[in-house]
């Protein structure tokens, strides 16, 4: 009783703190007068001016779309031309590409802030050499034109096939690819702990041989 007790007064506190908020924010709005409404007003135009010049800027370097670039210059092109790329490196032959690809066309749909793209790593030997990509399917984050995470397989998204959509967005957030709206310390469910999760989480992973991740439990060699 006495934990639930004060746990309702901490709620009524909150609660308080808020409405104090938004009376003082009422009061500092009614007492403006005619500049000072027109000053605000001119303010967020030039705000909402700016962002829908950025959207259309996004919208011309290709957001909004998950797409294919066929060779490694289209993907320097690409890292050049946007300040934040994710490139999902992929076969045909891996399923678990597939469950990439659906994911990251919604993702893109959602965040026009950032460029998805995806890239066959059969066809891109260079750039899979020198990113030591050595696992399928691993998605390469790149910001200003230096690559500064890697997601590789899905022992980051829960170690599962099946994990959603929402997943992968809090682990780009983590990694500052995306505005992501919700908790960056907690995932958005409960992942599985699986072997190296807390490892890798994160960071870039060490160099292993080339390989199609969670086909069975024995990773088979590229």
């Amino acid at each position: 009783m006495a934990a639930q007790q004060a746990l309702e007064n901490q709620l009524l506190q909150a609660t308080q703190m808020i409405e104090s908020q938004v009376d003082a924010e009422i009061e500092r709005i009614e007492k403006m007068d005619d500049d000072d409404l027109e000053a605000l007003r001119q303010k967020r135009m030039i705000a909402m001016k700016k962002a829908a010049e950025q959207k259309q800027e996004w919208m011309a370097a290709g957001h909004g779309e998950y797409s294919e670039v066929a060779d490694e210059k289209e993907f320097f092109d690409a890292c050049k031309k946007s300040k934040k790329v994710v490139c999902h490196f992929y076969r045909d032959s891996t399923f678990r590409c597939k469950i990439v690809d659906k994911h990251l066309t919604e993702i893109a749909r959602k965040h026009l802030e950032t460029k998805f793209i995806k890239i066959n790593a059969e066809r891109s030997k260079f750039l899979v050499d020198r990113l030591r990509i050595k696992t399928l399917p691993t998605i390469c984050l790149a910001k200003d034109g230096k690559t500064t995470d890697y997601i590789v397989g899905f022992d980051d998204l829960g170690g599962t096939d099946d994990f959603p959509t929402v997943m992968l967005e809090w682990r780009l957030g983590r990694s500052d690819m995306i505005n992501y709206s919700g908790d960056l310390l907690e995932p958005p469910v409960n992942a599985k702990k699986s072997k190296g999760y807390s490892k890798v989480f994160g960071k870039p992973v060490a160099s292993r041989n080339l390989r199609d991740d969670g086909d069975s439990d024995t990773d088979d060699d590229y």
